[in-house]
């Protein structure tokens, strides 16, 4: 990506969040569903790849169907941007009822533990939001880590957004994050990481809808380094105005075994909720690039 098209880049995200946090909220969701129908019908790369993603997630779905699905998942897609867009200017306390999350009492016993608490979740409705909702509403703040973008000023507006919320922020490279959120569950502390999506050497194969693919070996290593409870989450934003989610049961570190071996069974474990949480709502699944191994080395690519 040339300098060029680095600050035009840059410049469109910044023209999102200025402009679309004042827009009236019912403005901004007819803006998202616009746009979103508009890249739809283009049926560009990342609405293809979209659909070839959920082709695997629903095996059964027909083209029409299949093509319903993707519309619906780039409506879904757009939504989390306007919501992003406006969560700086939101109410707090909207965190509270905006947010309906199921079996909230395991993270808050988790918690209350004082072990340090890990929470994963795949690319499902907005994670953002429900970021601002553990601090608004159980006012508990936490730890992630963030992937370094291209140009550095769009990485920077994220890492400022995410701040404002009350996140701290981690950058993924530089190998010291893992450091650092093993500190933070030390003393007690709430790490959140998206973890659905780990294309580099580190990453742990798993079977995902009956094929291989490769997610972060971060969340388990951290739970057998630290002693933290791992958690997975799962989102969802059905057909209110809502967003809904579920915590599910804990994660355990197998009591035999080598490590390796104990972070390829937890990670088959958290890939396991997050195909259950997927299949049972496709359409906020934001997965659109290659993840299944057989894609990539289609494509002459190597994980």
């Amino acid at each position: 990506m040339g300098k060029a098209q680095d600050k035009l880049v840059d410049g469109l995200y910044g023209l999102g969040w200025a402009g679309v946090k004042k827009l009236p909220e019912p403005a901004a969701v007819a803006l998202g569903r616009r746009i979103a129908d508009y890249a739809w019908k283009r049926r560009g790369k990342s609405v293809l790849r979209l659909e070839s993603n959920l082709a695997r997630v629903v095996p059964d779905a027909g083209p029409e169907r299949l093509r319903e699905l993707s519309q619906a998942g780039m409506r879904s897609y757009m939504r989390y941007w306007m919501e992003s867009f406006r969560l700086p200017t939101m109410d707090p306390q909207r965190f509270g009822t905006d947010v309906e999350m199921k079996d909230d009492h395991i993270l808050r016993e988790a918690l209350a533990s004082g072990r340090g608490v890990v929470v994963a979740l795949p690319h499902l409705a907005n994670w953002d939001l429900a970021g601002a909702w553990a601090i608004g509403h159980i006012g508990v703040p936490f730890t992630t880590v963030a992937e370094r973008l291209k140009p550095e000023s769009l990485y920077d507006r994220f890492v400022a957004y995410r701040e404002s919320l009350g996140m701290e922020v981690l950058p993924h490279s530089g190998g010291a994050a893992f450091g650092t959120l093993a500190r933070r569950l030390r003393s007690g502390g709430l790490v959140c990481l998206v973890a659905d999506r780990d294309l580099s050497a580190s990453g742990v194969e798993v079977d995902f809808f009956g094929a291989a693919a490769r997610m972060p070996a971060g969340p388990a290593l951290l739970a057998q380094q630290t002693g933290a409870v791992l958690l997975p989450a799962t989102l969802y934003y059905g057909d209110s105005p809502k967003m809904y989610g579920r915590i599910h049961p804990e994660v355990e570190v197998p009591k035999t075994g080598t490590r390796t071996e104990k972070t390829t069974v937890m990670t088959q474990a958290l890939a396991d909720a997050f195909a259950w949480g997927i299949a049972e709502h496709p359409q906020d699944w934001h997965m659109l690039q290659r993840l299944w191994l057989d894609d990539l080395t289609d494509q002459g690519e190597r994980p």
